[in-house]
């Protein structure tokens, strides 16, 4: 394969679409189902399992959670709750268009963290497979893949756009100016983030992912990180 110019990477959750919606969504749906504190127990597995996985296992967390309560017949429809959730109405605002967009300037690809089974089908049923021309890859750790990441897809130079900066800075200590890294201020990472001291910094910062459908190819460019990613100017009357 031909290496390109520049490939773009998206993150998915709380990226392109508002996974911390999803979340509370499904709290509401368990508390229902099964009351406040059979909730809080499965959020305390699924705390677990993302501690000791590193990612989000909700699948994983529901087989766990399901000790004791096997003559519950709502138990079954959970994991159907789970894999026909309407992903694409998470979608945050012109996160589609997003891609169109960077699909038009250069090579674009899904890179996302999270297990072999739910979050395909959650990036299929939210409309970004499509999107993206079906270029996805899913890792435990995205940041530890790099070397298989860029055999994939081999350029001179890349952009990762997620709403978690430590990771972004991992990825860049790895990369170095190889990497342009784009902070998306979204979702609850991004909150908790604030104050804390990211080294390597972000090289970009936007406050929605809608921002980038108004970037050229050139604003991406190493040449061009000394220019802040803000709105551009308005036309003069």
């Amino acid at each position: 394969m031909n290496a390109a110019a520049l490939v773009f990477l998206l993150d998915v959750d709380n990226t392109l679409l508002d996974n911390d919606r999803f979340a509370a969504d499904l709290g509401d749906t368990l508390e229902q189902a099964f009351g406040a504190v059979e909730r809080e127990r499965y959020w305390s597995i699924y705390g677990e399992l993302r501690d000791s996985l590193g990612y989000a296992d909700y699948l994983g967390a529901l087989q766990r959670f399901r000790f004791g309560l096997d003559s519950e017949p709502a138990l079954l429809q959970m994991s159907r709750y789970l894999l026909e959730y309407p992903f694409a109405e998470r979608l945050y605002p012109h996160a589609l268009e997003t891609i169109a967009h960077l699909r038009s300037l250069a090579p674009t690809a899904i890179l996302s963290d999270g297990d072999v089974v739910f979050q395909p089908r959650k990036i299929e049923h939210a409309g970004i497979w499509t999107a993206a021309r079906g270029e996805v890859l899913i890792y435990l750790h995205k940041q530890r893949m790099l070397a298989a990441m860029q055999q994939r897809f081999p350029a001179a130079h890349y952009v990762m756009v997620d709403d978690k900066p430590q990771i972004l800075a991992d990825m860049k200590r790895h990369m170095g100016r190889r990497l342009s890294t784009v902070f998306v201020r979204q979702g609850h990472y991004a909150v908790a983030s604030a104050g804390e001291a990211i080294d390597p910094a972000p090289d970009f910062t936007i406050a929605c992912i809608g921002e980038l459908r108004q970037r050229k190819l050139e604003d991406f460019l190493p040449a061009a990180r000394a220019i802040p990613l803000a709105a551009p100017p308005s036309p003069s009357p």
